[in-house]
């Protein structure tokens, strides 16, 4: 009985502490809210979507608490504060207008979020906290901010839906494990599959400058498309020959 309550009070202690780390993604994303509908006069239907996004992202964290490193660590409260940021674009996305109409904002924004992408990580080598959950985290949130950028670039009118392929590559490669589980092989550090992740993610925001024309844009997220193609293809191609060899460090 000792041992069973004291596994309850563990557990209840876990969920309070991922709360408290949620609510502070969720505070810090309120005030940047309202500081923005505030000087750039946004739309008062901005709260519902900006809120129902993290809550959604709030809530597959917490369905997730176990995995939680203890303590949290301010690495990850960084990457809850980027995530916090990426659900303010996405919610601003839908509203293409005043999108359009403070695009230099937004795309400061964006530039913070990749900035903070890198502090994150600087943060956990710093303080010793590195480890799966927030390696997890962070690439999730990359591949889910890579697909916010293409619907903004799409509802901005610079190139048509194709350019969703851009963000959709990870969960399409996602599905496509789950019908072939050999691409769940573990793949050797590779220059271009860095390349094809950094450089579509600066070209889509480079293209949500107004000083980018649609023409301009649509070749450049061409190019950046065929470059993640050609990272994705490589290495598919590479798990799929090696189908069937045991995999190195495997008992």
């Amino acid at each position: 009985m000792r041992e069973h309550g004291r596994l309850l009070s563990s557990q209840g202690d876990d969920a309070r502490a991922a709360v408290i780390e949620l609510l502070f993604g969720f505070t810090a994303l309120g005030v940047v809210m309202e500081v923005l509908l505030y000087a750039l006069a946004g739309p008062a239907a901005l709260r519902l979507t900006v809120a129902g996004l993290y809550l959604a992202l709030a809530a597959l964290l917490y369905v997730r608490r176990s995995a939680w490193p203890r303590p949290f660590g301010w690495a990850n409260r960084i990457t809850l504060l980027r995530g916090a940021i990426v659900m303010l674009l996405a919610g601003a996305g839908l509203f293409p207008m005043f999108l359009s109409e403070h695009v230099h904002v937004f795309v400061a924004m964006a530039i913070g979020c990749l900035l903070l992408d890198g502090v994150d990580g600087w943060v956990a080598r710093r303080t010793g906290s590195s480890g799966a959950f927030g390696a997890r985290f962070d690439m999730e949130l990359d591949a889910f901010f890579l697909l916010v950028l293409s619907l903004v670039v799409v509802a901005l009118g610079k190139a048509g839906p194709w350019v969703l392929a851009i963000g959709l590559a990870r969960y399409i490669f996602i599905a496509a494990q789950m019908l072939f589980p050999a691409l769940k092989r573990p793949l050797p550090p590779s220059v271009l599959r860095k390349t094809g992740c950094v450089w579509p993610g600066a070209t889509l925001m480079l293209c949500l400058l107004p000083v980018v024309t649609p023409p301009v844009a649509r070749v450049a997220l061409l190019v950046a498309l065929a470059l993640l193609l050609l990272s994705f293809g490589r290495d598919i191609l590479w798990l799929l020959r090696r189908a069937h060899a045991p995999i190195a460090g495997a008992d």
